[in-house]
């Protein structure tokens, strides 16, 4: 009998039990539920529960998205501040200056020499104060607008030393993001409708992967395309540039504000010209460093393991050939007669 329950409980332990034997033990208790995973677990754990992944920043109505105003969108940006004073500030109180002025001259040149009112016309031809005011005033107009102008271009085009470098790709019809200093890759599409208006995003300008950056820092854009001519562009950093194939072009901003915003492929590019928005989520240096290293860990997981370069064979070398001889279809070269010799030089031969 012993022996019996011996066998058995091998048997058991084994897996080799019958299964009526385990239908009257009561039932296990349940595994305790595993921790969640934190910032700090291993990069390459790629099957990490649903809830490591970082939540998504909600946008914030007004900020950084179409509103239907008739105006320019607040900027966080400084070259974006800069620029939305110079357009409020000097372009359009300018503009309509001229714009009143010029509408008003017309007005009253049309009313004041109609033909009911002069039935001879003038014959005046020239007016030296009137050329002279009508060059200077333009030209007055333009140093305004130089001025400022110039000093913006030059603060676009001069950036600072870059604490985060992204390189962007256009494609038809979705974007890339590679964060070459950090491994980090992403594709990012557009969001369905149904899933944007759950998820509290405008419509036709939610995507799935979000490009990432830290507020405060100086993030350089290198922009280029894989098929044909995109552009992107944020308007709340005021920046755009154009992303052409076989060209590296290069732009940047300094996020002042955490937040959502969005932008869109400005160059027509295609049938889904429309449907490749871009969504930029500024976010602090702590939270940034955490999706940096959760973004990391899965771009290696799903990375293919190297194999060991194995260096190349040579190939034997060709066997030498003898050199054929070769073959001339000329006639053979005549060789030319003897010369005569005088007398006195045919006897010194001699």
């Amino acid at each position: 009998m012993k022996t019996f329950l011996k066998l058995f409980a091998i048997a058991a332990a084994f897996g080799m039990a019958p299964a009526a034997t385990f239908a009257a033990a009561p039932p296990a208790p349940a595994p305790a539920p595993a921790p969640a995973a934190t910032a700090a677990a291993p990069a390459g754990n790629e099957a990490a529960p649903a809830a490591a992944a970082l939540p998504r920043t909600a946008p914030t109505p007004g900020v950084g998205q179409p509103d239907g105003r008739l105006g320019l969108q607040d900027q966080f940006s400084p070259i974006g501040e800069e620029a939305l004073w110079f357009h409020d500030v000097i372009l359009m109180p300018l503009i309509t200056v001229i714009s009143l002025f010029v509408l008003a001259l017309l007005a009253w040149v049309m009313f004041r020499y109609r033909r009911s009112a002069h039935r001879a016309p003038s014959r005046n031809t020239h007016n030296t104060t009137l050329e002279i005011v009508w060059t200077l005033v333009p030209v007055l107009i333009l140093v305004v607008i130089a001025v400022p102008s110039i000093r913006l271009l030059a603060h676009q085009y001069s950036p600072p030393a870059a604490d985060l470098t992204i390189k962007v790709i256009g494609n038809q019809w979705y974007w890339e993001y590679e964060y070459p200093d950090h491994g980090v890759n992403l594709v990012s599409n557009m969001m369905p409708e149904d899933e944007a208006e759950a998820a509290g995003e405008p419509r036709q300008l939610a995507v799935d992967e979000r490009m990432v950056v830290p507020v405060g820092a100086t993030v350089k854009l290198i922009v280029t395309s894989n098929d044909v001519i995109h552009a992107f562009g944020v308007p709340a950093f005021w920046t755009k540039i154009d992303a052409v194939p076989g060209r590296l072009n290069e732009t940047w901003f300094r996020a002042t504000r955490p937040g959502v915003y969005y932008g869109v492929c400005y160059e027509l590019c295609g049938a889904r010209h429309g449907y490749m928005p871009i969504a930029v989520e500024v976010v602090s240096r702590e939270r940034f460093a955490a999706w940096i290293a959760e973004r990391a860990g899965a771009c290696r997981a799903r990375r293919p393991p190297l194999r060991p370069r194995r260096r190349p064979s040579r190939p034997p070398k060709p066997p030498k050939r003898r050199p054929r001889p070769r073959t001339s279809s000329r006639l053979p070269r005549r060789r030319p007669p003897p010369t005569k010799l005088r007398p006195d030089k045919a006897a010194e031969a001699r």
